[in-house]
């Protein structure tokens, strides 16, 4: 979620990136209203899934870390331009309105339920409350940030060890905190459904703000790429480390398959709710290489990320009403009636548990989407290079 206002110059890699990660999000959520199944089996589950499958839901894995990350990146990059006390101001009340367009507006768009019976608390609400918990930390050097949120990203996985208890309960505090998946009711006929617990979410969002560090003013280049290899690598050699030993780091063990393919996908499945270190290791580590083959990418292919990556907030709220509009016009040609609008055992409407279509279908659907955002983002990126409205750096 970028933070930068127009009279900032913005950061070529980190906004290459961002659109990178965005335009990949726009497949998974695709999948999930389109591919037949998504809603009833598991497309990483290596007795039931193929390449093609496992492939199209593991490499989505990189959105929602990176995303969270590079939101970190952002705030750091507001010092200089900002006093501690106005960046903390900033961050209160950016995080106090991301949650509520998680609840009102991203919860509608998933749904298209007007009575709101299910919100969704996802990644916008995971930016949101570490936003809210980093106002109260960007008070500190950068490197105590940094090293809280390694902290975090290294030990949180020993609650694993607590949760795995026969008889195991998540209060709901616990649940908001560690434990996805839990449904908190909040009046009657209405519940919060906890896909993005934020504990973790923090570390990440504490490790983005610290690495920011090498993208200041007087970190030049080849240090910075020095950094950010070591680093990345460092986490990728981490995450095969601890992933052989199976021990600790997620808690879904891999194991030997009759199939080779079979035991790759076991020892690369790894847990994303909450994001476990394992999952961390192997999606920021690749990111951080990534930013450091990005900083002098120049190319039509950068160029149109770039586009994405200048305003993710815009484009990740449109392309979610654009995906369940696609749906609704999916739904009645496909033969469906308005009897079956609602299915039980489907949290969107117009979305019955036995539509979809085949995995070449979706990525056609995907590419629609992709490109039918990319004027109007393109557009809104320009407005907000050449505009000050203070309203702007909240969307």
């Amino acid at each position: 979620m970028e933070l930068q206002n127009p009279a900032r110059e913005r950061v070529y890699s980190i906004d290459v990136l961002r659109g990178i990660v965005m335009i990949v999000m726009a497949l998974d959520h695709v999948r999930d209203f389109f591919h037949a199944g998504a809603l009833s089996s598991d497309p990483l589950n290596p007795e039931t899934t193929h390449t093609a499958l496992y492939l199209t839901r593991w490499v989505t894995h990189f959105c929602a870390p990176v995303f969270v990350f590079l939101s970190g990146m952002s705030v750091y990059l507001m010092n200089g331009r900002k006093t501690k006390g106005g960046i903390s101001k900033f961050l209160l009340t950016r995080g106090l309105w991301l949650i509520f367009v998680e609840l009102a507006i991203v919860s509608l768009g998933l749904s298209f339920n007007p009575l709101y019976n299910i919100f969704f608390l996802q990644v916008i609400w995971a930016i949101g409350i570490s936003f809210v918990i980093l106002s109260l930390f960007v008070y500190l050097p950068w490197w105590a940030v940094l090293a809280i949120g390694a902290a975090i990203t290294l030990s949180h996985n020993i609650l694993d060890f607590y949760e795995a208890q026969p008889g195991f309960q998540p209060s709901p505090w616990w649940a908001l905190l560690h434990r996805p998946g839990a449904a908190l009711p909040l009046f009657p006929g209405h519940i919060a459904l906890v896909l993005y617990p934020f504990l973790p979410w923090v570390g990440v969002m504490f490790l983005g703000y610290g690495c920011g560090r090498v993208f200041a003013g007087d970190v030049s280049p080849a240090i910075r790429r020095s950094v950010l290899l070591t680093a990345g690598l460092g986490m990728v050699g981490l995450f095969f480390f601890l992933r052989a030993l199976n021990a600790y780091g997620d808690p879904l063990r891999w194991d030997a398959w009759p199939h080779i393919s079979q035991t790759v996908f076991s020892f690369f499945n790894v847990q994303k709710y909450p994001p476990s270190l394992l999952y961390t290791c192997i999606t920021i580590g690749p990111g951080l290489l990534a930013l450091a083959a990005l900083e002098h990418a120049r190319n039509r292919f950068t160029a149109v990320c770039k586009v994405y990556g200048s305003v993710p907030f815009f484009y990740y709220v449109l392309h979610f009403y654009l995906i369940h509009g696609l749906t609704v016009v999916a739904f009645f040609i496909s033969g469906y009636g308005t009897d079956q609008i609602a299915d039980p055992n489907s949290p969107f409407l117009f979305r019955p548990i036995d539509f979809g279509y085949p995995l070449p279908v979706v990525y056609a659907i995907w590419i629609f989407v992709v490109a039918v955002l990319y004027q109007p983002c393109k557009r809104f990126a320009e407005y907000k290079r050449s505009h000050r409205q203070w309203w702007l750096s909240y969307v």
